[in-house]
């Protein structure tokens, strides 16, 4: 008899003493052999069964010494016949077990069959066998037998067995029959009382409770079990497709969900592949391929449907989204004239084909999944049918990731257009859910609530360039004037060969605008003269190209000094700009970096914009965040961190100088305001504003103080190499005056100007502070000192 034990392991700890007893199967022979039965078909072979165990009486009574089952193998093999009858033999998968162990001692054929297929290599192992619950799941059997008291462990176990023949793993659910056994209590079997099972139900991972209620063979088993196996390899694909998908999408998902789908259809080769089809145009007979990991399109982004699909598939897929078999490649490019998709068949070696389409129901996307063999007719519309149960789960899989995929677009648009400040973010998903819960109670006239922040302190700054406007036309008219030049040039070369009146007036009114432009930009100037040139010389130019080949080149060499999309010179203006995006992206970057420092002093709101130079809005104050408790010391903090930041702001720009075509500078500004005002999110312009006719003079000042000028001079405040802080109040430059000692002691500020400010349009009384910036080039961000470190030192 063969024997095969989980793990090669017999001797589990268990609260049973096991003991393998065939007595509940003797007393239905001793039943009928009993005389009542003497005209029963079953009785003469019952007697002589009852004779023959009755020679073995600890078959009956029972024995722990499993060596016994191969001395009386044979008597066991005819006395468990009933139980495997011959007819059933090769299609039930069962054995005779000793319980709890998983060792079983006689198999059906097919079980045989499916074990010695798995090679000589296979342990015979349970997938989710823990030793501590099969000694709590025998004890929850004794309840249930001994004390009436139903607990329900049942989970399912499973065996993975490979099959050397087909060369996949087969899985099998295994369920056990206990009709066989009995279970008494020993005299060490301690007594279980209502509070005792109280106990055990609250302490399920306590394996040493368990023990104690139920010490280790402190209780009798008697009889054996029946194991039985069923097939479950197809739902277990399922579940592992459906887990699959379930998982984010990574690189790695096309390729489990080929290995799912080989072990389901039982193909070794079989390939897998899936493509993101946009049909919004589809009426126009066309689709855009938007991702793809696909077994059959190449690098095709934009499909014409008619030149790459048959009729036959355009309908059926992106009109009907049904799925479609193509069971014989080679005959389907017969009939569909050889188009493009079926020499991709072709080439790919494909000889059946399942294509599965998947509309999404919320947007234009359509996925469309190949699932294909390399021999004809291996796929069919017969196994094709097999699908109907994974289908559902890819249709729900490609509703998540598209909603998964639009929250990615969202969140993408959010970071990068309309963002909200994870500091106040909070507060636009508590207006949400009161929004969402008001329209669940169906409230009549439920509308979105405004998101305002009370008592609030604000920081503002900026890191202006100095001059930009200057810089900017002086850019323009150096690219007029190379233009200009250009254009008379070409003129010149067209009069020698033709002596046409034209080209000498046209030079003429070329030349007066040249003249123009170096006299000095007005406005209105750069549109006008390049009208003139479209509308005037643009033609003429046409025709000199046609005269010889000389004028041709020389006309494309004008043409080549043109920008392809603005059709003008435009080299020191791409110069100026590219230096002006450069600083400006130098410093909105390292402000942004410093910003996460500042968020952990006390989280504040923030937003920062890009003009000619970097500005930003902070606000800190209670009404921010519900995680922490305001103190105006974090104010103080939040001033000193700004006039840092700046002083780094200025030294990134003056660095940055070597690097760039233009030397642009910029000029520093901070403005105090010691009095809290309110912030109010704009619906219409999707941006904080100030809230409050009195908080808008605030903004008034924003606008303009960075034109001032010192009092009784023409001397602007803001100036490179230099900060201005703003204020009105005495105690502020106090309070700023005892920053600005500080960082003179590390010779990163210079000399100090208490300067009054001229009066600005309905603002009047504004002073500051302007400290010389102290510059060097060797400093990097490691050189600056964090926040905590800055506050600590003063």
């Amino acid at each position: 008899m063969t024997i095969r034990s989980f793990h090669d392991n017999i001797d589990l700890e268990l609260p049973l003493h096991i003991n393998i007893s065939f007595k509940k199967v003797y007393d239905v022979y001793k039943k009928y052999a009993a005389k009542e039965f003497e005209n029963h078909p079953y009785h003469q072979s019952a007697l002589n069964m009852v004779k023959e165990i009755e020679k073995v009486p600890e078959l009956i009574s029972g024995f722990s010494d499993f060596s016994l089952l191969n001395k009386h193998e044979e008597l066991i093999e005819i006395l468990l016949d009933t139980l495997f009858p011959e007819i059933l033999t090769t299609n039930e998968i069962k054995a005779a077990t000793i319980p709890f162990s998983f060792t079983c001692f006689k198999f059906t054929e097919r079980f045989d069959n499916i074990l010695n297929n798995a090679g000589d290599d296979y342990e015979f192992k349970v997938r989710n066998f823990e030793q501590d619950a099969m000694y709590i799941y025998a004890c929850t059997l004794i309840l249930s037998s001994i004390y009436n008291y139903h607990v329900d462990l049942k989970r399912p176990f499973y065996f993975d067995i490979p099959d050397k023949i087909s060369d996949f793993t087969k899985h099998y659910r295994v369920a056990f029959n206990g009709d066989f056994m009995d279970i008494t209590p020993t005299e060490n079997a301690p007594k279980i009382t209502e509070d005792d099972i109280k106990l055990l139900l609250d302490n399920f991972d306590n394996i040493e409770i368990w023990k104690e209620k139920f010490p280790p063979n402190s209780y009798t088993f008697k009889g054996f079990g029946i194991m039985n196996l069923f097939d479950v390899t197809a739902d277990e694909t399922i579940t592992s497709i459906r887990d699959n998908l379930v998982r984010k999408e990574d690189q790695s998902m096309t390729e489990k969900l080929r290995d799912n789908l080989r072990d389901f259809y039982v193909i070794k080769d079989l390939k897998v592949g899936y493509s993101v089809f946009d049909i919004s145009n589809i009426s126009h007979g066309s689709v855009r391929v938007k991702r793809s990991e696909s077994i059959l399109l190449n690098q095709e982004t934009q499909i014409t449907c008619n030149e790459y699909f048959c009729n036959h598939l355009i309908s059926k897929i992106f009109r009907e989204n049904e799925s479609i078999v193509i069971s014989d490649t080679k005959n389907y490019k017969d009939l569909s004239g050889g188009n493009k998709f079926s020499k991709n068949l072709e080439d790919r070696e494909i000889g059946s084909i399942i294509l599965i389409p998947i509309k999404n129901s919320t947007s234009q996307d359509l996925v469309l999944i190949e699932i294909a063999s390399p021999r004809a007719y291996e796929l069919n519309s017969v196994n094709k049918q097999k699908l109907k149960d994974i289908i559902p789960v890819f249709q729900a899989a490609a509703e998540r990731n598209s909603e998964e995929y639009m929250n990615i677009l969202e969140a993408t648009i959010q970071e990068y257009y309309t963002s909200i400040h994870p500091a106040v973010k909070w507060r636009f998903y508590e207006a949400a859910e009161n929004y969402q819960n008001a329209l669940l109670d169906q409230e009549e006239d439920a509308k979105i609530e405004k998101i305002t922040f009370n008592d609030v302190y604000p920081l503002y700054g900026q890191s202006d360039i100095k001059g930009s406007s200057h810089a900017r036309n002086l850019a323009i008219k150096q690219d007029l004037t190379k233009q200009l030049k250009s254009a008379i040039h070409v003129l010149r070369k067209a009069c020698l060969k033709e002596n046409l009146p034209i080209y000498d007036e046209l030079m003429y009114r070329v030349e007066d605008y040249l003249v123009e432009v170096e006299k000095g930009m007005k406005a209105g100037d750069e549109v006008a003269i390049l009208d003139f040139l479209k509308r005037d010389i643009y033609p003429v130019f046409n025709h000199i190209k046609e005269i010889n080949n000389e004028l041709t080149q020389v006309v494309n060499d004008y043409l080549g000094l043109l920008d392809n999309n603005l059709q003008v010179v435009y080299e020191k203006r791409k110069d100026y700009e590219n230096s002006v995006t450069k600083l400006n992206d130098k410093l909105a970057k390292f402000i942004d970096k410093k910003q996460e420092e500042a968020q952990k002093i006390f989280p504040h709101y923030f937003e920062r914009y890009k003009t000619d130079g970097v500005e930003y809005n902070l606000y800190i104050g209670q009404s921010i965040t519900k995680e922490k408790k305001y103190d105006p010391l974090y104010l103080y903090n939040l001033r000193l961190w700004q006039l840092q930041t700046t002083y780094e702001m200025e030294n990134v720009a003056y660095n940055l100088r070597k690097d760039l075509d233009h030397d642009l500078r910029v000029a520093s500004l901070i403005l105090v305001h010691s009095n809290p005002l309110a912030i109010e999110f704009r619906m219409d312009e999707k941006q904080f504003d100030v809230d409050g006719a009195y908080n808008i003079r605030y903004e008034i000042i924003k606008k303009r103080i960075d034109k001032a000028h010192i009092k009784g001079t023409t001397e602007r405040l803001t100036t490179p190499g230099k900060i201005a802080i703003v204020y009105s109040q005495d105690k502020d430059a106090q309070e700023y005056l005892k920053y600005i000692k500080y960082l003179q002691s590390k010779n990163q500020l210079g000399e100090v100007e208490i300067l009054e400010l001229e009066d600005l349009q309905g603002v009047s009384g504004l002073k500051a502070i302007r400290v010389e910036v102290n510059y060097n080039e060797e400093v990097n961000s490691k050189s600056y000192l964090s926040i905590d470190e800055l506050i600590k030192k003063i």
